[in-house]
């Protein structure tokens, strides 16, 4: 799925992972009680600055700090736009 946009500088595009709808034990959990997640897939990423080379790719899985990025919405899908710096890991 290609978007049309491309992130500036050492900002990155993230599409979340889904929320978790059960608990490990199986207890299903409510809309109003989820946890918003902290990891996601890179969809799309900028050059880096001139200092800083972009060290994420298309495609990694990558965790963020909790109220990292700015919450955008692209053909329907929920995104968030951060700066690399804001990602704390590749897993």
């Amino acid at each position: 799925m290609a978007l049309n946009i491309k992130p500036l500088a050492d900002r990155v595009l993230i599409e979340p992972a889904a929320a978790e709808t059960k608990t490990a034990s199986g207890i299903i959990i409510p809309d109003n009680a989820k946890e918003k997640p902290q990891k996601g897939t890179v969809v799309a990423a900028g050059p880096g600055t001139k200092d800083e080379p972009i060290s994420v790719k298309v495609g990694d899985t990558v965790l963020y700090g909790k109220y990292a990025g700015t919450e955008l919405k692209l053909e329907g899908n929920d995104y968030l736009m951060m700066r690399e710096s804001d990602i704390l890991a590749i897993i």
